[in-house]
């Protein structure tokens, strides 16, 4: 794919519309460099996955319109319209509207990180005509990463108003799922991975299942694999607004091989696996208030009956293990049925990665609203998502594709029993 980068070498006065004094603006030829997993986007295959999908035309078009930008206002506009609209695109061919651009499956979630990774990258390195300082750069990222992620446009119906006589005396309609997935990771080990808990976001946003108990809608975004994005507290800014609003939420990753899990406890421990950005991090995961901050924390999804119910070819397993330092301890042991009182977290039942994190901050975040007690809401892993056997080369092949496909159904009807469970 060739990205068109823009290089504007005159400096200009910064037109701040509406916004008030930023630190001193950077030198032209100073723009920062592509970060590590930027820089993936040099080979072979994301430009192949971008090329089959018709999305290798996105980043060029956000870089036409920053080269126009004559502002720092009229680049914000031009990044949020771009990256909403890259959302909404991927979600239309995941969903089986407009063109799928090219022979690529439509469940596929690649071409949506790949293509943002090209606009992050145009925007990271541009050079415009007038000033811009580093944190209007950054505000920039932080708007495309939102729009292009859905984080900005989950939209749930108002809730009906009750009518004298009716049935819905507290007019709650239609019940209300807030569903999170995750970028590709591990990328350096084959850059090929999908990652079925973001192709299930895409495949599910703004969608209508039907429970016993009546229609519930579904809305959907999707999170970076990066620790820095969590310290920043991408996810409760992402789900502070809405948590109060729904009936039912879950995150979801990818697992383990050839099972589902639904997570029975998360722990405060980040373990320091690479992210996409090949940084680690280890330690107590930093939340705001930290001296009210609990080892664990606890699903409240119905964990029993999804485990029980039939929804699909893979097993669904109510997982209950932790590891922990036992209260007095200084050795972390494994605890098949859960945390002991008083022990300090070192995995939850999802580990110690960025999926044990989001579910820790998501349940955190759900406790300290106060919705503890009335809010269903916790963590699902997905089996991981498998190629064909003795497919090591090729973007996908007909198993790769019944294997996501599987899954992404397999989820809509754990979404389905959750919902009639709540």
């Amino acid at each position: 794919m060739n990205l068109i980068r823009v290089r504007l070498g005159v400096l200009g006065l910064a037109l701040l519309t509406g916004l008030t004094p930023t630190p001193a603006a950077s030198a032209a030829g100073t723009a920062p460099s592509p970060t590590v997993e930027e820089q993936r986007l040099d080979r072979a295959v994301p430009r192949e996955i971008l090329r089959r999908s018709g999305f290798d035309t996105l980043a060029p078009r956000l870089a036409r319109a920053l080269e126009g930008a004559r502002s720092y206002g009229e680049a914000r506009r031009a990044v949020a319209r771009e990256g909403g609209a890259l959302w909404r695109r991927a979600v239309d061919r995941a969903q089986g509207r407009g063109p799928a651009g090219g022979d690529l499956s439509r469940d596929d979630d690649r071409p949506l990180y790949w293509a943002r990774l090209a606009m992050t990258r145009d925007v990271r390195t541009w050079e415009p005509e007038f000033a811009l300082a580093d944190g209007q750069r950054a505000a920039l990222l932080d708007e495309l990463e939102r729009t292009s992620r859905g984080q900005t446009s989950i939209r749930f119906p108002a809730r009906p108003q009750p009518s004298a006589g009716t049935a819905d005396p507290e007019g709650k309609g239609l019940k209300r799922i807030l569903l999170t997935g995750f970028d590709p990771f591990t990328l350096d080990r084959d850059i090929r991975i999908s990652n079925p808990s973001g192709a299930t976001a895409l495949a599910l946003d703004g969608t209508v299942v039907e429970t016993a108990d009546g229609p519930a809608r579904i809305e959907t975004a999707v999170f970076p694999v990066r620790w820095r994005d969590f310290t920043d507290g991408t996810v409760e800014r992402a789900l502070r607004p809405y948590l109060t609003r729904v009936d039912l939420f879950t995150t979801v990753s990818q697992g383990r091989v050839g099972r589902f899990d639904v997570e029975r406890t998360n722990g405060a421990w980040r373990g320091g696996f690479g992210d996409n950005e090949n940084t680690g991090r280890t330690g107590t995961i930093p939340v705001t208030d930290p001296a009210s901050q609990p080892q664990w924390t606890t699903t409240t999804l119905p964990h029993r009956a999804i485990a029980a119910a039939q929804t699909g070819r893979f097993p669904v397993y109510d997982n209950t293990a932790v590891t922990e330092i036992p209260a007095g301890g200084t050795e972390p042991v494994v605890r098949p049925d859960g945390p002991t009182p008083g022990s300090a977290a070192r995995a939850g039942g999802g580990g110690d990665y960025l999926s044990n994190e989001i579910a820790y901050r998501a349940t955190l975040l759900r406790d300290r609203l106060g919705l503890g007690g009335t809010l269903p809401g916790g963590h699902v892993h997905t089996p991981v998502l498998q190629f064909g056997a003795g497919n090591t080369t090729e973007v996908t092949d007909p198993e790769f594709t019944r294997n996501r496909l599987d899954i992404i159904a397999q989820v809509k009807r754990i979404l389905t029993v959750a919902a009639e469970g709540s």
